[in-house]
């Protein structure tokens, strides 16, 4: 059964994250309607939970795994209950669930892509912890996101996890060499095309103006949808079961990537194929002049530049109008799972992390993007300006979640609609209005 579904933002008050992309199958699943079937139960924990020396599991996706560990890490250091982690990998993670559901074997906590968490909590795998979320203090610093990802029927069944936004990278190395001004990135996506086109005319070898994850619909949207939002256009009607691609927006970022791919050098070699595995490689490498990239991969750009690597800069993605900007607030959510048999311990653990000491700790001190609005605000006076960039993408509440129930088969899955939409806009024969129902075929079954 799946449910209405909505577009929301960072924060109802404030405001709200990378994941980008979420897994291929559509998994039966335990339940339906958003109702727990284990014997897991809720009602009766203690606010924070309890901390009595209990193993508690969780499972979490692969390209977050640092960010996971550094939680698992600083909670385990300072509570007598210890987290056993277990990290599944991205394109193993929908069918481990969906094994795990059927067999009543799932985690006390699992986490998963925002994006996908809205099926998974109307088919009934998650442990209704409503009263425990609503109890929270400072639940309107949180990000609502990842809160309304796991909402079914006024039920709230999730958590932020850990917050990936996108943002725009270039490398300050090859735009010295092109003369371009080392210190400034696209502000619009004519300025994106501009300076991506003067590194490809480089004709260095290897060396491209950009790069696209041709057959990664996870990584598409992740990349895309914000120059859409930017312009204040939509990729889906309000309740998610309609497409909303066929805009003028669309249209300019779309019509961007095809003429750098008409460009010699203008997109990385394996653009077209790649699949998202090795998506952020050819910037990492050096090989790639600018593009949209995750936020939780730039850490290690910064850490790279330290030991003599190439010079990064950071700006928020931009629209088709210059000075307008947005971003894909993604990454993971959690919740607890209907199988688990410790309850209150996995909530301390949700407890813990939600608070803003933990925060601060686990994700500010580390470098990485908070859930939590005050720790954005408060934490980071002494941070790379870069992570200020970052972090001033989710502040100034532009951002996106989009959310619906088919969001995956729509959007992420290998050969989803949009997938070929943009396939065929970039480097095929682009018809935007019939790619658009199609995308609106699979949203509204």
């Amino acid at each position: 059964m799946r449910k209405k579904s909505k577009m929301v933002s960072f924060n109802k008050v404030t405001r709200v994250l990378a994941g980008i992309a979420a897994t291929a199958m559509l998994i039966p699943m335990a339940a339906c309607g958003g109702s727990s079937s284990g014997s897991a139960t809720a009602g009766d924990i203690p606010a924070k939970g309890t901390d009595d020396g209990t193993t508690i599991t969780l499972w979490t996706r692969s390209p977050l795994e640092r960010q996971a560990k550094n939680a698992v890490k600083a909670y385990n250091s300072s509570h007598k209950n210890q987290v056993k982690l277990e990290i599944i990998p991205n394109d193993d993670m929908e069918g481990k669930v969906g094994g795990a559901s059927q067999t009543d074997s799932l985690p006390d906590i699992l986490a998963g892509d925002v994006v996908r968490i809205p099926y998974w909590a109307s088919e009934g795998i998650f442990t209704d912890i409503t009263d425990q979320i609503e109890g929270l203090d400072n639940k309107d610093d949180l990000q609502q996101g990842h809160i309304e990802a796991g909402t079914v029927d006024g039920k709230e069944y999730t958590l932020p996890f850990i917050t990936d936004v996108s943002v725009m990278v270039w490398n300050k190395d090859l735009y010295k060499k092109a003369g371009l001004d080392p210190d400034q990135g696209p502000t619009s996506i004519d300025e994106f095309v501009e300076q991506a086109k003067k590194v490809a005319a480089l004709n260095e070898d290897g060396v491209a103006g950009s790069y696209l994850a041709g057959q990664s619909g996870g990584a598409l949207v992740f990349d895309l949808f914000p120059s859409v939002w930017a312009d204040g256009e939509s990729v889906m009607n309000d309740d998610g079961t309609e497409a909303t691609l066929n805009n003028d927006s669309m249209k300019g970022v779309l019509n961007a990537y095809r003429e750098l791919a008409n460009t010699d050098n203008g997109l990385g070699a394996g653009s077209k194929e790649e699949t998202g595995a090795t998506w952020t490689a050819p910037f990492a490498n050096g090989k790639i002049g600018v593009m949209p990239y995750p936020n939780t991969s730039t850490t290690a750009l910064f850490e790279a530049e330290k030991d003599g690597g190439f010079e990064v800069g950071v700006t928020p993605i931009p629209g088709t109008k210059k000075g307008k900007t947005s971003t894909f607030l993604g990454g993971d959510a959690m919740g607890i799972s209907k199988d688990s048999k410790h309850v209150a311990q996995a909530w301390n653990f949700l407890y813990w992390l939600m608070s803003d000491d933990a925060q601060k700790k686990v994700f500010a001190d580390n470098g990485d993007t908070a859930s939590n609005i005050k720790t954005l605000k408060t934490a980071y006076k002494d941070a790379d300006p870069r992570v200020q960039t970052i972090n001033s993408v989710i502040i100034d509440g532009n951002g996106k979640t989009p959310k619906s129930a088919a969001f995956n088969e729509a959007f992420n899955a290998s050969g989803s609609p949009w997938q070929l939409l943009v396939q065929n806009a970039v480097w095929g024969k682009s018809d935007l209005k019939t790619d658009n129902q199609a995308v609106t075929d699979v949203l509204s079954e």
